[in-house]
């Protein structure tokens, strides 16, 4: 195969948690990998992609354009998660809003064939978009009612993406994410979610809050999963564009128990006793979201696709553990 006739897979995005994770992982690939983002981009070395790293604002006019001409794939990992405060994004924050719905209604725009076929786009949904939940687990067959500013900005992007795939310029497919958790693959790849937050604390010697009774459950999905679904849905995207689709181990699990798992390991690392895990009063910004139990079915897409997950929780929490120890004694 000659460099030419290797697919070009770009990622947006690519110094994050997750994009920095998947562009490990086609890096040794047989493939032209474009990794962009704002800050400098770590591509492991001695893989097997050709790599070309660029450093631009995505939302600087005609920078996107410029960063996906001739992608046969994208992966659109830029977002923003989190408002000016550090916690959740509010109406009024613009950057939010224009990375998170206009810079997708603009990839939708600048993608066009190649070698005579739509470009792949395999877009990272989160599995809250749904809004409200009833009893049973989410298998993507729910109608969707986004609540939060956030969930709605990704079902707005999302849905840009299906439109397009409608109309036969693109053939997207939705990633509806569970919380993802895990090593980061570049130092400058940062997991602030509940996981890691909470395995920080116990290094740190520090009590692990929650704000219900530790009966709340949450689907966690290791990183090393959420990668190989990515690769997965590239590699099926014929047979899943237009649509959306829910990954998950399928086995949510109480929030008490993972915290308290999460205290185990730090203590089986340190030879300390594990930290207390402790119920407090919720504070003003929590949302109703934060105290509804996710049970996920990722069914349709394992059928679809073969993926299935391999790292079972206890290995999860006991990697993510020794690669956070790894980092703060690198720091020392």
């Amino acid at each position: 195969m000659t460099a030419a006739d290797r697919p070009l897979i770009v990622v947006l995005g690519a110094t994050g948690f997750l994009g920095s994770a998947v562009t490990a992982a086609l890096a040794r690939q047989p493939v032209r990998l474009r990794v962009v983002a704002r800050r400098p981009v770590a591509v492991p070395a001695g893989g097997s992609a050709i790599v070309e790293t660029r450093r631009a604002d995505l939302l600087a006019p005609g920078v996107l354009a410029g960063a996906v001409a001739g992608a046969d794939v994208v992966l659109p990992f830029a977002a923003r998660i989190r408002g000016a405060s550090g916690w959740r994004i509010t109406e009024d924050d613009e950057p939010a809003r224009r990375t998170n719905v206009d810079l997708i209604d603009e990839l939708a725009g600048a993608l066009g064939p190649v070698r005579g076929r739509p470009p792949v786009v395999v877009f990272p949904g989160s599995n809250t978009q749904v809004g409200k939940i009833g009893d049973r687990p989410l298998d993507g067959t729910e109608p969707d009612h986004p609540q939060g500013v956030y969930d709605r900005q990704k079902h707005a992007a999302e849905l840009i993406l299906k439109q397009a795939t409608a109309a036969g310029r693109l053939r997207a497919v939705s990633v509806r994410l569970p919380p993802v958790f895990g090593p980061a693959a570049a130092s400058t790849a940062d997991d602030r979610g509940i996981v890691s937050t909470m395995a920080r604390r116990a290094l740190a010697g520090e009590p692990l809050t929650m704000w219900h009774d530790g009966t709340v459950r949450r689907d966690l999905l290791f990183v090393d999963d959420a990668v190989r679904a990515f690769r997965a849905a590239i590699g099926h995207a014929d047979a899943l564009a237009g649509r959306h689709y829910l990954i998950g181990t399928g086995q949510a699990r109480p929030l008490g128990e993972v915290f308290r798992s999460i205290a185990a390991s730090v203590a089986r690392r340190t030879g300390r006793p594990p930290v207390p895990v402790r119920s407090v009063p919720p504070p003003a910004h929590a949302e109703e979201s934060d105290f509804r139990s996710v049970d996920i079915d990722p069914a349709a897409f394992m059928k679809a696709t073969g993926w299935r997950c391999t790292v079972p929780i206890e290995d999860a929490l006991d990697r993510t553990v020794e690669a956070l120890a790894g980092r703060d004694r690198d720091r020392d």
